[in-house]
């Protein structure tokens, strides 16, 4: 508006703009807005939470009663600890309570809906009343000028003087996911460690592709990738292996690196002699097949070459695949891509961000949180107590 020869800047419409709306994105609008702050929520997605709706087998595995940071990986391992002690999982499922939505404990301190993932959605955008919401509005463009952020969307263009980035990572393309969220950071200065698939099934191939033959079957193992280890069921497909221990392994292996199988955790290091002793007319595939899938036990035992009674093999020979057992070694040809991946290991480095609030150190106003971020939680809630937690942060600070 223009009065004689001076000029009169019209305020922005809005305090703030969050980009995604998925797990962080809806629960920073929600802080946000709860603080009085006038809140835009845009999301190139025609409906919100698309990855809550698909999560833990559509009853969304919201939360995990073992959360600690040294579940989360990270450049920095310190960074989550300030969001996840100040909204932990006690805070979320005090929410799911107030909302009358009848939950359960699943195993490992996991927490699923008792009905259906929805359920979720409805509560976070119960929640967000008062915000407005942009959805099937893909960004064009995001500029930084006179203290505002300039956010072109759809066919509009809208203004706040701080934006949030929670368009998450390219894990899981077919629900919109892309990398959007580091071409902005780095627009804006932000560093990025990274991405890389995490969670996600191991592929095999040249000698071990045998293994494949094996699809279907699963086994409660040890599975191990560097210093990180898991005690879970280990599922053998028809590319390679997956499963809940194969899946936390993944987030920790890198390529060229092996992951070891521990096939019989519940064994001792001289089982099988002890078994030669026991029952000497018994073979190597009997002794495994007492605690494995059949059909593993054949593949593993034509693996380690002992055929015949173990009365007629040697000591030396059974300790020595005792030992191989529970330290099997395979070298994965790679991974099955962000297709299948439930979550992106890497993203915005948090060397920029404030551990206290998730600002950008150098521009006041930009915000990151959830998975964009360079926070990877296990398999089991953790990535969503993850969102919450930085989604917390993030509408506190704005």
């Amino acid at each position: 508006m223009v009065l004689g020869h001076t000029r009169i800047a019209t305020p922005p419409a809005y305090d703030v703009i969050v980009l995604g709306a998925g797990a962080a994105g809806m629960m920073a609008a929600r802080v946000a807005h709860q603080r009085g702050r006038r809140v835009l929520l845009i999301d190139h997605n025609a409906e919100p939470g698309r990855k809550i709706l698909i999560s833990g087998g559509g009853r969304c595995n919201f939360t995990n009663l073992g959360t600690a940071p040294d579940r989360f990986l990270s450049a920095n391992p310190h960074f989550a600890k300030s969001a996840l002690g100040r909204y932990g999982p006690h805070d979320f499922i005090a929410l799911v309570d107030a909302h009358g939505i009848a939950w359960h404990e699943k195993t490992l301190g996991q927490l699923f809906c008792d009905g259906s993932a929805r359920q979720i959605v409805a509560m976070l955008i119960a929640e967000c009343a008062g915000v407005d919401f942009a959805f099937g509005q893909p960004v064009r463009d995001v500029a930084h000028a006179d203290g505002c952020f300039h956010v072109r969307h759809g066919s509009r263009t809208d203004v706040a003087p701080a934006l949030v980035i929670a368009t998450g990572g390219p894990a899981i393309p077919k629900l919109g996911a892309t990398g959007f969220a580091y071409d902005l950071a780095r627009k804006f200065g932000l560093k990025v460690v990274e991405p890389r698939p995490a969670l996600v099934p191991l592929t095999l191939g040249g000698a071990e592709a045998l293994f494949q033959s094996l699809s279907g079957v699963a086994t409660e193992v040890v599975a191990r990738a560097g210093k990180a280890s898991f005690r879970e069921a280990a599922l053998f497909t028809h590319r390679g292996l997956s499963g809940p221990a194969i899946l936390q392994t993944s987030s920790y292996w890198r390529h060229g690196e092996s992951v070891a199988i521990d096939f019989v955790p519940d064994a001792g290091a001289d089982w099988l002699t002890a078994a030669k002793r026991a029952r000497p007319r018994s073979t190597v595939k009997a002794a495994l097949a007492a605690t494995l899938p059949t059909r593993l036990a054949e593949a593993l035992a034509h693996r380690l070459g002992l055929a015949g009674d173990l009365a007629n093999l040697p000591d030396h020979a059974l300790s020595d695949a005792a030992r191989r057992l529970k330290d099997w070694r395979f070298q994965p040809s790679g991974t099955e891509g962000f297709a299948k991946a439930e979550v992106t290991v890497g993203g915005i480095s948090t060397d920029g961000l404030s551990s206290q609030t998730m600002m950008a150190r150098k521009l006041p106003g930009l915000f990151a949180i959830g998975e964009a971020v360079d926070v990877t939680g296990w398999l089991g809630g953790y990535n969503f107590q993850w969102a919450w937690a930085s989604g917390a942060a993030a509408g506190a600070a704005v």
